[in-house]
């Protein structure tokens, strides 16, 4: 298959700092879109990933799974997009198509497991993929987005991770009207969480252990903040919410969110915590309770989240760098010194 060179960051190693270097990506097959990329959003993951904290990366490895860009060329049997068109590309590129999951429009899920957009099996080139920290990149048809033209782009990227993260567990447990709905952790995820389930129509209570944190929380739409390290606020609070989305990353006593929940509740998490978290049984069983997961959400979620943001006006807070300020950002990340995304403006690449 014939290749061509492209710019990018990435890492050679898990203590090594993220670097210039060249990769290859695919010429456009009769399917492939090439996308000139404009801005790319930093997510955790990337630096998870970078640094090997999950195991299992390949290296030299490129992050970046929320890339928003302009299309350059495309394949012959190309019929939903044309040079000129918006596009976007989220956390996948590829699914196995045929497995159930697939066939029901929920690539996430994929039996065999969903094609990463970086750090996974790149089934053209037959060695991992490459991610958005790079100048260009060359996805199926199948796997890119459309994105509303009204938005900011910069501000919209951190919408194809953080923003269908979120959107998709809201959309599982038909958040809406009628609704109280908790947010447990503003960060990256949860500040986005906030602002889709307002949106969708639900009462909003933010629950923190931060006091720093509740004005803002009110200005990203809560109606109501829980300082949950305040026993009698969280006892008052007891059996009053529908649906709590979870977005912490750290370790925490989930028990104690578990019982804000009115019967038949659910709890589901997007967070990622390192260690398993305690569960106890009567944390659940008298008010019928449930405490699930959910990962990002499928090409068909993404698009609708997208389309949706695109009418209620709603993007990301970031704060915009330059590629060569990376390493710089991700220390920043480790110590949650960012009100709520990293987004890349990918013109300093060619500085």
């Amino acid at each position: 298959m014939n290749t061509f060179a492209v710019r990018a960051f990435g890492t050679e190693a898990p203590e090594a700092n993220l670097e210039q270097l060249n990769i290859d990506r695919r010429e456009v097959t009769a399917k492939d879109v090439e996308i000139d990329i404009l801005y790319c959003g930093v997510c955790h993951s990337d630096l998870h990933t970078a640094r090997n904290e999950w195991h299992g990366t390949v290296y030299p490895n490129v992050p970046g799974h929320e890339i928003v860009g302009r299309i350059t060329k495309v394949g012959n049997d190309v019929s939903k997009f044309k040079v000129g068109d918006l596009a976007a590309v989220g956390c996948m590129v590829d699914s196995c198509r045929d497995c159930e999951y697939c066939r029901d429009g929920l690539e996430q899920y994929c039996e065999e497991g969903n094609i990463q957009t970086y750090n996974g099996a790149d089934k053209h080139l037959n060695k991992q993929t490459f991610g958005g920290y790079s100048e260009r990149i060359v996805v199926d048809q199948d796997f890119v987005l459309r994105m509303p033209e009204n938005l900011d782009l910069a501000a919209a990227a951190p919408l194809l991770c953080a923003g269908v993260t979120t959107w998709s567990p809201l959309k599982h447990w038909n958040v809406g009207p009628g609704q109280k709905v908790g947010i447990v952790g503003i960060g990256g995820l949860g500040h986005m969480g906030v602002k889709l389930a307002k949106a969708m129509g639900a009462e909003v209570v933010v629950i923190t252990t931060s006091p720093s944190k509740v004005e803002d929380a009110k200005r990203l739409g809560a109606d109501e903040v829980i300082l949950s390290t305040d026993k009698e606020q969280m006892i008052a609070n007891n059996n009053t919410l529908h649906f709590i989305l979870d977005c912490v990353s750290a370790e925490h006593d989930v028990n104690a969110y578990l019982r804000l929940l009115k019967t038949d509740g659910t709890l589901a998490i997007v967070g990622a915590p390192e260690h398993p978290l305690p569960i106890a049984a009567f944390s659940l069983i008298p008010g019928r309770k449930s405490f699930a997961g959910s990962t990002i959400g499928s090409i068909a979620e993404t698009q609708e989240m997208l389309d949706f943001c695109g009418e209620h006006n709603i993007v990301s807070d970031i704060e915009i760098i330059k590629i060569q300020d990376i390493n710089e950002a991700y220390e920043r990340l480790l110590k949650g010194d960012i009100k709520y995304r990293f987004v890349i403006d990918m013109a300093s690449l060619k500085d």
